[in-house]
């Protein structure tokens, strides 16, 4: 929609992840939310809108998994319940959390890759990119 800033939530990234995924998401002038466990976000996203949730593979603060999260927006939220991407360089956890009900996500990695712009330009309004 015309006008509309994008939100995204961060969910369990070390502050240096936390400040390069939001070097990253200023070129979709998004908002972004941060949250360092799975039940903060949970609550997070029941008081909240958002276009689009990024999980850490394994959540920093209690190298909790981030999987648990992925199946909950998945499938118990129930609609509009927003995309979720699982960060992480290992190709087994995105298949995991594909497998779960998160859409494709990306790598620390690959966060400064023309192919990541893509991937998140499904999923947000671009306005810098």
């Amino acid at each position: 929609m015309p006008g509309h800033k994008p939100r995204v939530l961060d969910v369990g990234n070390c502050d240096p992840d936390h400040g390069s995924i939001c070097r990253l998401l200023k070129k979709f002038d998004a908002d972004v939310g941060r949250v360092m466990f799975v039940e903060e976000a949970r609550k997070a996203l029941a008081e909240n809108t958002y276009d689009l949730v990024l999980v850490n593979r394994l959540i920093f603060a209690d190298s909790s998994d981030g999987l648990p999260l992925v199946k909950y927006v998945a499938t118990e939220m129930g609609p509009p319940a927003p995309p979720i991407m699982m960060i992480s360089n290992f190709e087994d956890a995105q298949q995991r959390a594909v497998e779960a009900g998160a859409v494709r996500g990306f790598g620390k990695s690959d966060l400064n890759d023309a192919a990541t712009l893509e991937l998140l330009k499904q999923y947000l309004t671009p306005s810098k990119v």
